[in-house]
């Protein structure tokens, strides 16, 4: 019982959009999605990464994906995706907003240095890419009858400080506030919204042995020491997007390998012995 809950294929078959879907955590979590039975459309603004996510996909679940090149910064892009996935598909049931810049823009500025630009963009990708899809997807989910799903990924750095990158904070912690608020508002709907809370996450295989290496040492300062695998978010992200979350709204899910709750400074400090103690 609880396992067909967990299954995406319907009927009807669960259709899926994941913006920043080409690849890192946007592409896991829309193959473990495509696994699980949902139809799923992918969304970026590279199309060479796009086609390349498509046939992952493609040999997961054997279905085609639907591919929409999109600039999520432009709300008027964000409004297509969901018509043109709907025209496709005939359905939307889930909008995973997942596309980000990361600390892309502006990292290392102190605020008074931080740019106008670099602290737009970062915004705009992050927080404004995530209001403007959620809202055309509430927008059709209020048109059909079996509601929908939200499901937004923030960020650890909306949690803690982040003094390398204010403007990355900034707007993730505002997707977790967007998300809480939102689920509020249209909870008398049949409409969920949740969001994904990820830690230090691995987004592709190491290059190389220094590389990994470096991954490795870099995880022994998290709570489980190690740092954790991109594969890690899909099983979260299905069970937000099926009938078996169907109780779940409001919430944002920490998956960081217990890097919160055993942390011991913000982002960016590293952890030093303490001095030896003398107990004359």
């Amino acid at each position: 019982m609880i396992l067909e809950k967990l299954r995406l294929e319907g009927p009807p078959r669960r259709v899926v959009i994941v913006t920043g879907g080409s690849r890192g955590l946007g592409k896991a979590m829309a193959i473990s999605l495509a696994e699980a039975g949902a139809d799923i459309c992918i969304a970026s603004r590279t199309v060479s990464q796009l086609e390349a996510a498509a046939a992952e996909i493609k040999a997961a679940c054997g279905r085609e994906p639907l591919v929409v090149p999109t600039n999520v910064q432009s709300r008027a892009e964000c409004d297509a995706l969901i018509e043109k996935t709907v025209a496709h598909f005939g359905r939307l049931d889930v909008m995973l907003n997942n596309a980000g810049i990361g600390d892309a823009r502006g990292a290392g500025a102190r605020i008074q240095d931080l740019d106008d630009a670099d602290w737009h963009d970062t915004i705009e990708v992050n927080l404004y890419s995530t209001f403007y899809c959620s809202r055309a997807a509430v927008r059709h989910f209020l048109k059909q009858d079996e509601g929908g799903v939200i499901l937004n990924v923030a960020s650890g750095t909306a949690l803690r400080s982040s003094p390398q990158s204010i403007g990355y904070a900034a707007a993730k912690a505002g997707v977790i506030s967007l998300t809480k608020s939102l689920a509020a508002q249209v909870a008398g709907e049949n409409i969920r919204g949740n969001c994904i809370v990820p830690g230090f996450v691995s987004q592709r295989p190491p290059r190389d042995e220094q590389e990994e290496a470096m991954r490795a040492q870099r995880g022994r300062f998290v709570t489980v020491r190690r740092l954790g695998e991109a594969w890690e978010l899909g099983p979260l992200a299905v069970f937000l997007c099926s009938e078996a979350s169907s109780y779940v709204t409001g919430e944002a899910f920490v998956i960081d390998g217990g890097g919160l709750a055993g942390g011991v400074a913000p982002t960016g400090w590293a952890v030093s012995e303490p001095a030896e103690v003398s107990r004359g």
